[in-house]
């Protein structure tokens, strides 16, 4: 995706003297991302140090949030499977908070198909490495031709579109909200210069909360949830 119709800006281009590929370009997606992630390791750095043996304040706060995923990742997965909660809660902060930079008039990077295939792709190779650490490669293999062996090529079709289906279902519910806002803010300023000859943000400024917290609070942290759980989904199903 270029920085045209729905794909994200090109915000700069790193050395487009290097032969061959003439430049790598940075689109508003990385940018974005890359602030996203300092801000969550910088965070966990200053929510993590001086930590108490009896808990207090911001601590508590933080306590009570890993503890919420190490037990929605044990209800889901298993016991067994409890080691992945480092990897789900990570999964979770970033997408929260990527969904809901929108609030702040930036595009979120889950808007991006190219950020949501990624994130799709982590969880297919996580499903596929893990089956076969769990089973070994032939009981893994054998496992597409359950329950019949002539199901195989739906069962292997099956598999590939997963990471097809969790992106989509991601990127098209983030873009769609971002497309949905671009609209309302477009014919609420087309409405502001009708009625007083100039366009000034009067309209723009309350009656779009509504459709934000909607589109960017409420449906940006159910697409956590669900992209998450179906990582647990999958990944659990795999091994077991």
């Amino acid at each position: 995706m270029g920085d045209g119709g729905f794909g994200a800006k090109i915000m700069f281009t790193i050395s487009e003297e290097i032969p061959i590929i003439g430049g790598v370009p940075i689109t508003e997606t990385i940018t974005t991302t890359w602030i996203i992630m300092a801000i969550l390791i910088i965070g966990s750095i200053i929510l993590t140090r001086n930590l108490k043996r009896i808990p207090g304040g911001v601590q508590n706060i933080v306590e009570t949030v890993v503890g919420t995923v190490y037990n929605l990742t044990e209800s889901t997965m298993g016991k067994d499977k409890v080691s992945f909660a480092p990897y789900i809660g990570t999964l979770m902060m970033y997408l929260a908070v990527a969904n809901l930079v929108g609030l702040l008039g930036i595009r979120p990077p889950t808007a991006d198909l190219n950020m949501t295939l990624s994130l799709a792709l982590m969880t297919f190779f996580m499903i596929h490495f893990n089956g076969i650490r769990r089973k070994g490669i032939l009981g893994y293999l054998k496992g597409f031709t359950e329950p019949f062996f002539l199901l195989t090529p739906i069962n292997i079709i099956g598999e590939i579109a997963t990471p097809i289906s969790l992106s989509f279902r991601l990127f098209g519910n983030m873009v769609g909200g971002t497309i949905i806002m671009a609209l309302v803010y477009s014919a609420l300023a087309a409405l502001t210069t009708a009625l007083f000859g100039m366009n000034i943000p009067i309209f723009q400024l309350g009656i779009p909360a509504v459709l934000h917290v909607y589109f960017d609070v409420f449906s940006g942290l159910l697409q956590t949830f669900i992209f998450a759980m179906l990582t647990m989904v999958f990944v659990s199903g795999a091994m077991d």
